[in-house]
């Protein structure tokens, strides 16, 4: 009995102290907006708790349909490769499911009877793990122990029921392949919605590859990493996040690859609400700005977006903010006789030969010495775009600029280059490259002219708007999906997660 009460103690102290934050629980007034998952959708359990609940939305990545054969919902995955533009001219080879990596987000209820059938079109065997699911052994998906793996061209067919609820995933137990980006998002919406209820419910994927430049196929041994990516864009070709000013939003933010990652949020405070193992206990919620978000988990965060802008959410390791980051090869932008690094490969944590600790395989341009830090060309720290000709022999070959990318001039001092640890940033890589035009869409209308050039890897915005622009992103939004064809994945899947 002590322990009860002594439980029931500490749980009202902290409901206390969560209430001096009032906003960050606060449900919002109905303002008819928010876009609930058609009643159709909804398994007979849902319909007899009369719920209604947000549909969510994964940026950048599509719904898979289903369809009905009974009482069992039904859907299909297709294991195949994929050919991906994570960046404006940046095309790779990956692997996913039904043409996207990561593959389409699967929305069921709690209670629902599903199948899911999965054909293997990849040239190696496969499996499918559903992440988290408390579901008969011989439907886990582990190769070896649950089942055979799915030859080339094979098929398995997985069918369970579903009694939890939270932000799931599936993925290729095959531990390479996971790596090649197949994995996807397994929402389970529950039985009685949760509260305080969310106006806008999003889900992001965080995947992570090392592909040196002029290379299309991710390197899946490798353990440095030079694109990072949101819902498989790296910054800015990512879509942002857009709300209307008040409403109260849940970002599911999903990780498998090999980093833990920090999402930090600008402009808000936020509460997490749910982890890969389902909702928490509103007990457990404080309020932060930065959640971790380890390997192989989910965290869900919910705020009410009270401050209007454009706000950043994005992964805060340093590393993860850039695109293309290795050391590069041929001249850099440094003073004469300066060391500028190791090769490429070996930049990237490829080594040629010796231990990882050794001398001769320090990380280079800045991140340790070694005396392989030689291994590259140096030269003057002049512009790359030359003001005066005679300056041009001093500066490397650029090659042609993708239209609608601008280079805009680099702002540094005229002593910079008698600055120890000089250059880092946007200059390491020369000017500033902006392409607002590369990756127009509706939800970036309205930026700052130039945004383009600040936001990169695991970056994205989540915009608070006011109504009348939130409206017109909208209608913008519903014109360009207009002209789109619709894209059914299989025949008679018309029961769609809009």
């Amino acid at each position: 009995m002590k322990n009860r009460r002594d439980f029931l103690r500490n749980t009202v102290g902290l409901g206390a102290g969560l209430a001096a934050v009032p906003h960050l629980f606060a449900a919002p007034q109905a303002n008819g907006t928010a876009m609930d998952m058609d009643m159709k959708h909804m398994s007979h359990a849902t319909e007899r708790s009369n719920s209604r609940f947000i549909s969510v939305e994964t940026p950048d990545v599509p719904q898979l349909s289903w369809r009905m054969d009974g009482s069992v919902k039904e859907f299909h995955l297709v294991a195949e490769p994929v050919k991906q533009e994570i960046f404006p001219g940046r095309a790779v080879d990956l692997w996913g499911y039904n043409g996207s990596a990561p593959g389409p987000t699967i929305q069921v209820n709690q209670g629902d009877r599903v199948r899911i059938i999965v054909d293997n079109h990849l040239p190696e065997a496969t499996s499918m793990h559903w992440h988290g699911f408390e579901i008969p052994s011989e439907m886990d998906g582990a190769p070896g122990s649950s089942q055979d793996p799915i030859p080339p061209g094979g098929r398995f067919v997985y069918e369970f029921t579903l009694h939890q609820e939270g932000t799931y995933f599936y993925h290729s137990h095959m531990a390479m392949q996971e790596m090649m980006g197949m994995i996807g998002a397994f929402i389970m919406h529950p039985k009685e919605s949760y509260k305080p209820r969310v106006d806008k419910d999003f889900a992001i994927i965080m995947q992570e590859y090392a592909i040196l430049p002029n290379i299309k196929v991710p390197n899946s041994m490798n353990m440095e990493f030079n694109w990072l990516t949101f819902n498989g864009k790296s910054g800015p070709a990512n879509t942002p996040l857009i709300v209307r000013h008040g409403e109260r939003v849940r970002i599911r933010l999903i990780n498998l690859g090999m980093d833990h990652h920090p999402i930090h949020l600008h402009g808000h405070q936020f509460v997490v609400t749910g982890t890969e193992g389902g909702r928490q206990p509103q007990s457990t919620w404080g309020p932060g700005n930065t959640v971790l978000v380890g390997v192989a988990q989910s965290r869900d965060v919910e705020f009410v977006a009270t401050n209007p802008g454009d706000w950043m959410l994005h992964c805060h390791l340093p590393h993860h903010m850039m695109n293309q980051m290795s050391s590069m090869v041929g001249p850099m932008s440094r003073r004469n006789g300066m060391p500028a690094g190791l090769d490429m490969e070996r930049g990237m944590g490829m080594l040629r030969q010796g231990s990882a600790t050794s001398e001769e395989n320090g990380p280079s341009l800045g991140r340790g010495l070694g005396v392989g830090s030689t291994a590259e060309q140096a030269m003057s720290n002049s512009p790359l775009k030359a003001e005066n000709p005679a300056q041009q022999q001093d500066m490397p070959n650029m090659p042609d600029m993708p239209q609608g990318m601008q280079m805009g001039k680099p702002e540094v001092s005229k002593d910079a280059n008698s600055v120890p640890g000089f250059p880092q940033d946007a200059f390491m890589e020369g000017p500033m490259m902006a392409m607002d035009q590369m990756v127009n869409k509706p939800e970036n209308f309205g930026l700052r002219p130039g945004w383009s050039g600040f936001m990169a890897g695991m970056m994205t915005f989540v915009r608070v708007l006011p109504p009348d622009k939130y409206d017109q992103i909208m209608e913008l939004r519903k014109k360009q999906e207009g002209n789109k064809p619709m894209k059914m994945d299989m025949p008679g899947m018309e029961d769609k997660h809009e």
